[in-house]
């Protein structure tokens, strides 16, 4: 006969099992933003499998609406990986390591693009003193970073140089609020434009580029810094960055019309940081 220590213990280690099967089971949870994506939702699918197959295991793509819900749930756990925007990034550096960046058009590198209607006159930002603005997030750097600095840079505060500023949560967004003329301008990742003026040139033709920044650090894909050492986080990264050798990971890449994911040091975004001292004032 079981003392009564023993059976408790016994009690207690049946209990615990299922509870271990299932944390060892539970699936890899990535998280996108469709401030990027924009729920394409073949993108979605297919990465989901790549990612998958690569790392042997279920994988849950969690979507949330902004760049500050996709912190927060990496910050708290509730996400175990992200693609996400060099600024949130470099806004919480201590917490977050990379786990590799994007290569588009030979280099892991986009600009944001100024947008105006296709038969506007301006050719600047100065000229769009007093008109209305879409951004695409208060913390993308392409869709609000690059301009507010910008402003910054020339002594204005960009609340109020434009009459009326409006954020869409999504790049395509923006390109359909001044197309539709809904604003006059707007702040776009020239990623996402030139993508869109192939797949759908009827609706950036409506538009037209009139300032490009510098190159910058493009979108990375992230973790917490305190997690690094996880094998899950390592086999996130190992997937990620061997995409372009799977066909299933090619498929990926042919969708969203980039080269390879490759490793990078946080030295990437350094033009993004200055982005954001010029807009605190440093």
């Amino acid at each position: 006969m079981l003392s009564r220590r023993k059976a408790v213990l016994l009690g207690a280690a049946l209990c615990a099992a299922p509870m271990v099967r299932a944390q060892a089971t539970a699936p890899f949870r990535f998280a996108l933003t469709p401030v990027f994506l924009d729920n394409d939702a073949a993108v979605i699918s297919t990465l989901r499998g790549a990612l998958s197959t690569a790392m042997g295991q279920e994988i849950e793509l969690v979507q949330r609406r902004t760049y500050q819900e996709i912190t927060g749930a990496l910050l708290d756990g509730s996400v175990d990986a992200a693609w996400t925007c060099g600024y949130p990034f470099l806004q919480h550096r201590s917490e977050l390591s990379l786990l590799g960046v994007p290569v588009w058009q030979g280099a892991p590198l986009y600009q944001s693009y100024l947008i105006v209607a296709a038969d506007d006159s301006a050719n600047g930002l100065a000229d769009l003193r007093g008109g209305a603005h879409a951004f695409s997030d208060p913390d993308s750097n392409s869709g609000f970073l690059v301009t507010a600095s910008d402003l910054a840079r020339m002594g204005e505060a960009h609340e109020r140089f434009f009459s009326r500023e409006i954020f869409t949560y999504g790049h395509r967004n923006v390109v359909r609020a001044v197309a539709g003329e809904l604003t006059r301008s707007g702040s776009v990742d020239g990623y996402v434009w030139d993508v869109l003026n192939s797949v759908e040139p009827d609706l950036t033709a409506r538009t037209k580029v009139i300032t490009r920044s510098e190159r910058l650090g493009f979108p990375p894909f992230v973790a917490r810094s305190d997690r690094v050492d996880e094998t899950g986080i390592k086999a996130c990264a190992a997937a990620l960055q061997g995409l372009d050798q799977t066909p299933e990971g090619q498929a990926v890449l042919r969708l969203l019309y980039l080269d390879r994911v490759t490793a990078a040091g946080p030295e990437l975004f350094d033009g993004i940081a200055a982005r954001m001292a010029s807009l605190s004032g440093g």
